[in-house]
């Protein structure tokens, strides 16, 4: 494995980072892979957020948003990956108020109607079941869900 210098790690984390957003646990993956001590991760890292290639927030808000249109992901669901990125609480409700309630809405009913057509069920109470089994494992809270089955 060949061995970098500091500026060769700066560079290569900065190209990293500047090919698309990356919250701090992300890059610390990165530089682990390869193999840099983690004082030097820490000091890269600490020279990037200086330098604005590591915005945490800016990262949160780019994660909710394609997460949601290009993912179909619910709020719930966006907020676990979040917080497994170990990002702080206030970063991940000021993204997730960046969606616009409507079109969150919009995107779950048009993914509930898209599902409708792909199950089978006897009963009213089985169909609204299933719905709300698929719009819970995206991610969608229970009365957004609700609101959005009863208008279907």
């Amino acid at each position: 494995m060949k061995e970098y210098s500091y500026d060769e790690l700066l560079h290569k984390a900065a190209s990293y980072c500047s090919i698309s957003e990356h919250c701090i646990t992300d890059l610390e993956l990165k530089m682990k892979a390869w193999g840099v001590a983690s004082d030097e991760s820490d000091k890269i890292i600490d020279k990037l957020i200086e330098q604005d290639f590591i915005n945490e927030k800016r990262f949160c808000v780019a994660f909710v948003k394609d997460k949601f249109r290009f993912n179909k992901w619910g709020k719930i669901k966006i907020t676990y990956a979040l917080k497994q990125k170990g990002l702080e609480n206030s970063l991940i409700t000021t993204a997730l108020n960046t969606i616009d309630e409507g079109e969150y809405q919009e995107m779950l009913a048009v993914l509930l109607k898209a599902k409708l057509n792909t199950i089978k069920w006897e009963y009213e109470y089985e169909k609204m079941g299933k719905l709300f089994n698929f719009a819970q494992s995206r991610g969608f809270e229970s009365a957004v869900i609700d609101k959005v089955v009863r208008n279907l």
